[in-house]
């Protein structure tokens, strides 16, 4: 039961991603890929530690936060030149 519902979460949430990555703007796709490559590297550690939800979760929001911080950084690059 409990594996099922992890697959089917861990599904959810690319499906997701994927389709909010394709309705931004420019400056929100680093944030979203961030997210997205988040969530996929926390479903990989959560899966060998026992819970890829919770991984794909927490690594998906790690994500979206470096990848606005990200594209904040280099928003204030751009505009300093």
């Amino acid at each position: 039961m409990t594996n099922s519902l992890t697959r089917t979460a861990a599904a959810g949430l690319l499906a997701s991603l994927l389709l909010l990555s394709a309705c931004t703007t420019e400056e929100g796709k680093t944030t979203l890929a961030g997210g997205a490559i988040g969530a996929g590297a926390g479903a990989v550690v959560g899966a060998l530690a026992g819970n890829a939800a919770l991984g794909a979760g927490l690594g998906g929001a790690a994500g979206l936060l470096g990848g606005y911080l990200y594209d904040k950084y280099e928003d204030d690059k751009k505009t300093a030149e």
